[in-house]
């Protein structure tokens, strides 16, 4: 063998050895250390255990209060406990029950549940349940109480009765806001749902309700007892939903909720409509100057008209949105003129005979027509006028009678958004004395086409529909009022009276 080859033998020989050698220290090094876990709450260490099982055992078996108010089979550790293995030659370690204590100190322990996410316009609304299904059946229950008996259950079944003549069909359903829902370990501190009606409640009315009750007395209705709080009668409805219709008799002494809902969720519904819509009648006057000017005496009785008018608009929480699409329309009976003839003559001496009112009120708007809103309470504001749509952007608005132009704002844009200021919440409007203290409104208009002193007359153009101030779609908001609107000793009225 040459001394080559002997080198690079020694050499391997003792390169195997080492290789060996160190194998056997590490085995020995190994064998030596200990297993042990560090624990940590909030990123600081609060002990090191032999057994993290053990650990989590004392915590479950020990919090028998969670699992009995909670209903619950186990209790876990804090969400911020973290728990990590290392080898340490140390044989010093933590009790589990120290550590369990320092644990109960600091922080909460949680049970197994749900976390849902709403994520609203401005903010974010977290809840917390143990099942899934109380959430579900929560927001079932909301939905309810926006709908008549029977209605969710037909759209979600897809068993709604077909439109044959008149009658609605929902075509959309959903929530404006987003909702996710994701399994959590929630701590016990927090505010976590076991009760379906409970949920319910908080959905409807939010986090500090202020809840009113009223008992029921001989003599009361639906009507009464919602105008004594302020409220609608579908509000009365809304909060009460085993009251069926505006129809039903109330039981003496029973207990009837009159609180105003606070939604925390946004339901939203699209409703496809055919119903039969009245057409107003004319008043036409014809002069007669042999007969006095308090001479009065109807020629020809005025007759309504219908039509069928298919329309669509959304509901958001059970309040129509106030624009509204009409989709067709059909007159299925025309409106006959009621001819009033009126006397002309003036009387050269004696007593002075004032002209009679024939109540010759002209319709602010074009047909078709839909009221999306009328002169009632809302959730304790009171809506003083009534809302027409359904003739579409930029069509005309009349004036209802002669009169003249008091108030003008016109500073608006054409369109605007629920919660505008602009024009005091009106948006562009124009103000009209009729005579006789009675004042008119014409709101949210596109633009106006008259000016402050202008005099006007029945049918004349003042100006045209939009969706200016504060406003969820197209129409005109139409008010009546005895005395200058809003001033001392004025009082509105509903703009209906006058037809």
């Amino acid at each position: 063998m040459s001394k080559k080859n002997i080198v690079t033998t020694i050499l391997i020989t003792l390169i195997t050895g080492t290789v060996l050698l160190l194998s056997n220290m590490t085995k020995q090094i190994s064998t030596l250390a200990n297993t042990k876990y560090q624990v940590y709450l909030h990123g600081e260490i609060i002990g090191v255990i032999d057994n993290e099982e053990e650990l989590y055992s004392l915590i479950d078996q020990s919090q028998t209060s969670i699992k009995e108010e909670y209903n619950v089979l186990n209790v876990y550790p804090p969400t911020d406990l973290e728990i990590i293995a290392i080898n340490t030659y140390q044989d010093a370690s933590d009790s589990i029950s120290e550590v369990y204590h320092k644990i109960e100190t600091v922080d909460d322990f949680t049970v197994q549940g749900y976390e849902i996410t709403i994520a609203r316009e401005d903010d974010e609304i977290t809840i917390y349940v143990l099942d899934e299904d109380i959430f579900h059946e929560a927001l079932i229950n909301f939905v309810n109480s926006f709908l008549d008996e029977g209605v969710y259950e037909d759209y979600i079944n897809n068993t709604q009765d077909e439109i044959v003549d008149t009658g609605s069909i929902i075509e959309n359903m959903y929530f404006e806001e987003n909702i996710t829902i994701k399994e959590s370990y929630i701590s016990v501190n927090e505010k976590i749902y076991t009760s379906v009606n409970e949920l319910t409640q908080y959905l409807l009315f939010g986090p500090s309700p202020d809840m009113e009750y009223y008992t029921v007395k001989l003599g009361d209705s639906i009507e009464s007892i919602a105008e004594e709080y302020s409220l609608g009668t579908s509000d009365l409805l809304t909060i009460n939903p085993e009251l069926k219709s505006e129809n039903v008799i109330l039981r003496v002494g029973s207990t009837l909720n009159v609180s105003y809902i606070n939604p925390l969720l946004n339901f939203v519904y699209d409703l496809h409509r055919v119903s039969v819509q009245e057409i107003a009648y004319e008043i036409v006057e014809e002069e007669d100057n042999t007969e006095y000017t308090n001479y009065e005496e109807v020629k020809v009785a005025g007759q309504n008209g219908e039509e069928l008018v298919t329309e669509r608009f959304t509901v958001t929480n059970g309040i129509q949105a106030q624009g509204s699409e009409i989709v067709s329309s059909e007159t299925i009976r025309e409106p006959v003129d009621q001819v009033v003839v009126v006397g002309t003559r003036r009387p050269t001496t004696g007593v002075y005979y004032p002209p009679v009112s024939t109540g010759t009120w002209g319709w602010p708007t074009a047909r078709p027509y839909v009221i999306t809103s009328y002169y009632t309470y809302r959730w304790g504001r009171h809506h003083d006028g009534i809302d027409i749509s359904g003739t579409g952007f930029n069509s005309p608005i009349y004036s209802i009678a002669s009169g003249t132009v008091v108030y003008t704002y016109d500073s608006c844009s054409p369109t605007g958004y629920y919660g505008s200021s602009c024009g005091g919440a009106l948006g562009n409007y124009v103000i009209i004395d009729h005579g006789n203290n009675i004042y008119a409104t014409y709101g949210h208009n596109a633009s106006n086409t008259v000016s402050v002193g202008d005099t006007v007359l029945r049918g004349d153009i003042i100006a045209y529909m939009g969706s200016s101030g504060s406003s969820t779609g197209t129409h005109l908001h139409f008010a009546v009022s005895y005395g200058y609107p809003y001033a001392s000793g004025s009082s509105f009225t509903n703009p209906m009276n006058l037809y």
